[in-house]
């Protein structure tokens, strides 16, 4: 059920003037990563980071991450590769 994921960066990249990975098998791994912890957690974090069970601090992580947009301005992409410029 990777799409719900896919249509939500979708609409987030559209949103944003960004892109998503063209790789589609890069798109779909970071994709299930997210479909994943949505289903272990009840959010969707970032497959890139690492979640410690301190809720605040992991509000952080929650895709789209608070990190993705200097990483993207810095790297031209995010860390996980989701998002690229």
């Amino acid at each position: 059920m990777i799409e719900k994921e896919k249509k939500i960066a979708e609409a987030y990249a559209k949103s944003k003037g960004f892109k998503l990975n063209p790789d589609e098998i890069e798109l779909k791994t970071i994709l299930e990563g997210l479909e994943k912890n949505r289903e272990k957690y009840g959010f969707a974090y970032c497959p890139c980071r690492i979640i410690t069970d301190d809720k605040i601090k992991d509000r952080d992580i929650i895709c789209p991450c608070v990190f993705h947009r200097g990483e993207i301005e810095l790297k031209g992409k995010c860390l996980c590769k989701l998002f690229w410029e």
